[in-house]
């Protein structure tokens, strides 16, 4: 017998991709797809790039593989360079891995060094419900999607979790929308007492949620009054910018909509934007320097590997170039205006939501009481199938409701979509969901 794919989409026949540029897919048989999810929210500068794949190549025949603990290189020491006065980090330091569960897992034993290097014993890192922060056992364990969780909980860890700003769900109706950062705060104050301060290593959360939750953009006063009480406590903030940093939110990182300084941050990506598998945790200064006066405990055979860096400067180069960032800004107010516009009043659309280029469309089986649809109806598979049908790849996303069902659609385009391109997102989604609800925009079956 021959080797075969194990395939990610089981029991699906899947297209071959011929090629790609900009915002299209092409496959073999010549179909042009629009890809309006940048594949799952990675791809920033668009498909197609030859001065990306230029400095990939040119960096490879120099040399290809070096071990990060016997040289330094030129493309690493270059990028760190670049990228530094744009992260929202305090005299940061770059910790190149190869994707954003490296980075998650990096950041997390970093938290726990720079406790131990300080002589406390602190492990226990402080999640949110409905977040996701990666497959692997530390990144799940911290993580809150329920579904992704379930089959490997004996082997998962002693994360605890709080209180997710989801506002079309909002845990605290009674002070929403005003003092909902407050009420989370406080019930991280509880978690954090009720673990025992002496415990608690860090406070891991995306600052806008991403596609767990579906672009679940918390309230003003929510990251002002988290940092406070993390800060209160000698807890550690780590930032998962895995999938809004680089630019997806209209600014460079998440953190900048509201000023937020982590201890940590992780992203990946957009860092590389799909060309090359690339993560990183960055440190402060402070906690590199703690965390190093004792020694780090860590490693990858394939962290700070200067292809890899190669291709994020390249990309950052672009991003920088082009003004991508605020491009996603201002096609962003598109997307959501028009998204609004076409579905606002659909039967079956709950809430609209997002910030820069990435929203998403949450589909209720009842607007007035937000009931979800049922899982067995699989209404976000088959509505991105038959978006797909359409010409326009969408990213979708289950369980956001009550850690089963929920039914997300997530838009993040590449931040080179043009106006024209964001229009035909939005029909093309509006026409395959009335096409699988069967639901006309009067609201007539």
């Amino acid at each position: 017998m021959t080797g075969a794919v194990f395939s990610r989409a089981a029991g699906r026949d899947l297209p071959v991709v011929a090629g790609g540029r900009g915002t299209e897919l092409f496959d073999t048989s010549g179909r042009r797809y629009l890809d309006a999810a940048g594949g799952a929210i990675v791809v920033g500068i668009g498909h197609g790039s030859a001065e990306v794949a230029d400095a990939i190549a040119t960096q490879a025949r120099e040399v290809a593989y070096v071990h990060g603990s016997a040289f330094k290189s030129t493309a690493l020491e270059g990028y760190a360079e670049m990228l530094g006065p744009l992260l929202p980090v305090d005299d940061p330091y770059i910790y190149p891995v190869s994707g954003g569960s490296e980075a998650v897992e990096t950041a997390l034993k970093l938290a726990r060094a720079y406790h131990l290097a300080r002589g406390e014993d602190r492990s226990v890192v402080i999640g949110r419900t409905g977040a996701y922060h990666g497959n692997t056992r530390g990144a799940l364990s911290v993580s809150g999607r329920d579904g992704l969780r379930a089959p490997y909980l004996p082997w998962l860890g002693t994360a605890a979790h709080t209180t997710s700003p989801y506002e079309y769900r909002c845990p605290f109706p009674d002070s929403h929308p005003y003092g909902c950062g407050a009420r989370h705060a406080q019930a991280l104050e509880q978690e954090i007492v009720a673990q025992g301060p002496h415990n608690v290593a860090a406070f891991i959360a995306e600052p806008i949620a991403g596609a767990a939750l579906g672009a679940c953009v918390p309230p003003d006063d929510y990251w002002p009054a988290m940092t406070a009480v993390c800060r209160r406590y000698g807890v550690l903030v780590i930032a998962d910018e895995v999938m809004t940093g680089f630019g997806r939110t209209g600014r460079w990182f998440g953190c900048d909509h509201w000023g937020v300084r982590p201890d940590l941050l992780v992203a990946a990506k957009g860092a590389a934007s799909g060309y090359w598998p690339l993560g990183l945790a960055v440190t402060s200064g402070e906690v590199h320097d703690t965390v190093q006066r004792a020694g780090f405990v860590h490693g990858f055979t394939y962290s700070h590997h200067a292809v890899g860096a190669a291709a994020g400067l390249a990309v950052l180069k672009i991003l920088s170039r082009d003004g991508l960032v605020d491009a996603s800004a201002r096609r962003g107010e598109q997307l959501g205006a028009e998204l609004r516009a076409e579905l606002a009043d659909h039967p079956h659309v709950g809430d609209i939501r997002g910030r820069g280029l990435l929203w998403a469309v949450e589909l209720v089986a009842d607007r007035e009481t937000k009931v979800p649809f049922a899982r067995n109806e699989r209404m976000a598979e088959r509505i991105a199938a038959a978006a797909k049908d359409r010409g326009v790849l969408l990213y979708h996303s289950t369980g956001c409701a009550n850690g089963s069902e929920g039914d997300l659609l997530v838009f993040g385009p590449p931040l080179v979509i043009s106006p024209a391109e964001v229009t035909e997102v939005v029909t093309g989604t509006a026409a395959a969901i009335r096409e699988v609800s069967r639901v006309r925009p009067s609201g007539g079956r």
